[in-house]
């Protein structure tokens, strides 16, 4: 008896499941492996992140920036799933108006999905804070994956 292999996702299917989604899961590496979900936006070329500036991630980031995100898509009863893993570095945006740009991104990501105001806690800031507080505080950090050595897409269909 053979075993089947899960098909891979080309670079347009795994950048249209990235470009889909907003919430992913960023490993760190320590003496354990640790996994947080993370909000962010793609802008085509690099994936961001907004991390709040206080938790372990934020050690463990410091420690190795070597990482790996996860972006999943899946049915309730998995007849289809679909899930891309992204190896690289996470590096904390110092730019000005790098950072500003990227806030930008997620106050219109935020708006568009239509979001709960909760999500404002897991970014640093109050729930009753409206989206646009992203753009006037400096309540989170603005992290980019770079270095990317390795994605693989994996799908369970054509």
């Amino acid at each position: 008896m053979s075993i089947l292999k899960i098909p891979l996702m080309d670079k347009k299917e795994y950048d249209n499941l990235i470009s889909e989604h907003y919430v992913s899961r960023i490993a760190f590496q320590g003496e354990y492996p640790y996994i947080a979900p993370f909000l962010y936006v793609f802008d085509g070329k690099f994936l961001y992140f907004l991390s709040t500036k206080y938790g372990k991630k934020i050690e463990m980031f410091r420690n190795n920036p070597h990482v790996a995100v996860e972006i999943e898509k899946y049915s309730s009863d998995l007849v289809d799933y679909k899930f891309v893993t992204l190896q690289g570095k996470i590096e904390q945006v110092k730019d000005s108006s790098a950072k500003m740009i990227v806030r930008k991104l997620f106050v219109d990501m935020i708006k568009e999905k239509n979001l709960s105001s909760n999500i404002m806690a897991a970014l640093g800031h109050s729930p009753q804070d409206p989206p646009e507080s992203l753009l006037d505080g400096e309540k989170s950090y603005v992290w980019k994956l770079r270095d990317v050595e390795n994605i693989i897409g994996i799908k369970n269909s054509e």
